[in-house]
């Protein structure tokens, strides 16, 4: 026989058996999140570790193949086909490039701007399909000796990969973004062998903040992409450079200028860059025609000026190398390198813009060491730190990247002087562009498009989110032709202060208040509603976004807004929804920086 203490025990045992796997399955939960994490930033980064490579690769053994690399143009020779094929190859790829764009939706080449687009979107979802297309696009573009680059499209690439992955985990928070941010980093660190830009660059440029729940996973797909890039594939570094440093202090007002001067090259570039594209999009003419005729472009400017074919890595090596080019060499490479750049991204071809500014940002710099040394005829550093300067003065305002340009620096040249030299150059670039321009080419594109990302990711959501989901239908509404003692039974009754009129096919009239009720003379109360009501100047449309509506109701005074489509009253807005949907979001938002 059980006494009641031995059942009191079993109950306990029960009890704390059901409390701890209960405290069990929280912990595992808790636990699940973190490994997420780890596993998607690891897979992500050897993943695209092994795309960037592999298209690398490709794209200059075809530039051997078809005579665009410099080795196989020396080898060649004087052979007569080498001005047919300088020709024939760039426009055929431009042709073969904005064909392969027309299997993307929306008939073009998506890029770094789309990253961003969709990093600080309500629903992060990048399309793979327009990430494969515009990768193949940019290789045929490449391998064909456009002046166009690799960086931007391996980054567009690895966000279209990292937000593939996070599909595996549909019940994890954040993940798709922080994965997006996770391909990203992966592409520029094993492209570049720059870890730490990879990083920065994914928090600065594309996922617009410093999330503490992404900054683990996206530092291991950077750490991870550079390893597999480096150790495994042995990938060379950019550009080689020995231990130097700044001989004479007064070399940094050198570099100051060369820091204002180079943001005014980077917006020159930019405008015409943006003119190009619109007169392009307002054209008839196809985009594969479009390619084709910058391809062309290309073409003959290389019969003159080979060093503007693909993405110029033996011209960016050789700039750096004392008098390896004349003053005259560098100017003339530096005019054709902007016109066929201009060209080939405004035109329309796949690619990024952040392999030819670092070219035109080195010749810029170099020109500048060689015309401080005839202009002010006195010794100088080595050409290497001013052909620096010049190109993080010209690439830093235009990827709207000055943490990542200083760091790609120190990462390649390990060289303290030189990162310091190339800091002030930055600072003063951006100071300048940041005022004049904005802060970067992909902004500028994006306010294009409709979306405007100077105030924050907290405005471009709000700007996705129409007001449907705020819309009431709890309001005193009346016929037009209700008498002033209906229009107070029902103020009455609803508790309200105003009431909205409408006509027989419920169109809205004007709203009736109470103050006015109060406010009529004896021989007034004879008429009806509708001509009592006036029409309010606060009005919202039914596709009005939640941003939208926020503007509107800054000088706002009352109960509520009225709503229309088109003409017909669908329902009201309360202030006290709208700012709770403001608030909302920026609640969320700081839940995922702060991994709350």
């Amino acid at each position: 026989m059980i006494d009641i203490e031995s059942v009191q025990a079993l109950r306990l045992l029960f009890h704390l058996s059901g409390r701890s796997a209960k405290i069990g399955h929280i912990l595992f939960e808790s636990l699940r999140s973190p490994v997420k994490l780890v596993v998607i930033g690891v897979v992500v980064g050897i993943v695209m570790s092994c795309v960037a490579v592999g298209f690398v690769d490709l794209v200059l053994w075809v530039n051997d193949v078809v005579y665009i690399a410099p080795r196989s143009r020396m080898m060649i020779g004087e052979h007569f086909l080498l001005p047919i094929l300088t020709v024939v190859v760039p426009t055929v790829g431009g042709f073969l490039s904005g064909c392969i764009c027309l299997a993307i939706a929306d008939k073009r080449a998506h890029g770094i701007t789309d990253a961003i687009y969709s990093a600080n979107t309500v629903s992060v979802k990048m399309p793979v399909r327009a990430g494969i297309f515009s990768g193949m696009a940019a290789c045929v573009a490449l391998s064909a000796g456009a002046s166009v680059g690799q960086y931007g499209a391996l980054a567009h690439l690895g966000a279209s990969v990292g937000s593939w992955c996070s599909r595996i985990f549909r019940d994890e928070p954040y993940l798709d973004k922080i994965a997006l941010g996770c391909g990203v980093a992966a592409a520029i660190s094993a492209a570049f062998h720059a870890p730490f830009a990879g990083l920065v660059f994914a928090h600065e440029v594309i996922l617009r903040n410093y999330s503490l729940r992404a900054f683990a996973p996206v530092t291991l797909a950077a750490g991870t992409g550079y390893m597999v890039a480096s150790d495994i594939f042995g990938r060379p570094l950019l550009f080689y450079i020995e231990e130097i440093a700044v001989d004479s202090p007064h070399e940094f007002i050198y570099f100051v200028f060369i820091g204002i001067v180079g943001a005014g090259i980077a917006i020159l570039f930019m405008r015409m860059l943006l003119y190009t594209s619109q007169l392009a999009r307002s054209s008839n003419f196809p985009l594969p025609l479009r390619t084709a005729v910058a391809g062309l472009a290309v073409g003959i400017v290389a019969l003159q000026v080979p060093e503007v074919l693909g993405i110029g890595r033996e011209s960016l090596r050789f700039a750096i190398i004392e008098e390896a080019f004349s003053l005259p060499e560098l100017s003339v490479i530096l005019l054709a390198k902007i016109a066929v750049t201009i060209l080939c991204l405004g035109f329309g071809m796949a690619g990024g813009v952040f392999a030819p500014a670092l070219l035109i940002g080195i010749l810029f710099g170099a020109i500048w060491g060689y015309g401080t040394e005839i202009l002010f005829d006195e010794d100088r550093s080595h050409i290497v730190i001013y052909a620096i300067c010049g190109m993080v003065a010209v690439v830093s305002p235009i990827i709207g990247a000055p943490l990542t340009c200083i760091l790609i620096v120190f990462e390649l040249t390990h060289n303290y002087p030189l990162a310091t030299a190339a800091m002030v150059s930055v600072a003063f670039a951006n100071l300048v562009s940041s005022r004049m321009f904005g802060r970067s080419l992909y902004d500028r594109d994006l306010l294009f498009r409709g979306v405007d990302m100077s105030m924050g990711r907290d405005k471009v959501i709000l700007d996705q989110q129409d007001i449907s989901n705020l819309i009431s239908n709890e309001f005193s509404k009346l016929p037009a032709d209700a008498t002033l003692q209906i229009v107070r039974q029902t103020l009455s009754k609803d508790q309200r202060s105003e009431a909205y009129v409408v006509d027989q096919e419920e169109n809205y009239l004007g709203t009736i208040f109470s103050f006015q009720l109060d406010e009529l003379q004896e021989g007034d109360h004879q008429l009806l509603a509708q001509d009592v009501a006036k029409p309010e100047t606060l009005v919202c449309d039914g596709a009005d976004t939640v941003w939208e509506a926020m503007e509107k109701v800054s000088g706002f005074v009352g109960e509520s807004i009225p709503v229309v489509d088109g003409r017909k009253l669908v329902g009201v807005v309360y202030e006290s929804a709208i700012i709770k949907a403001y608030l909302e979001s920026i609640e969320e938002n700081r839940r995922e920086e702060n991994a709350a």
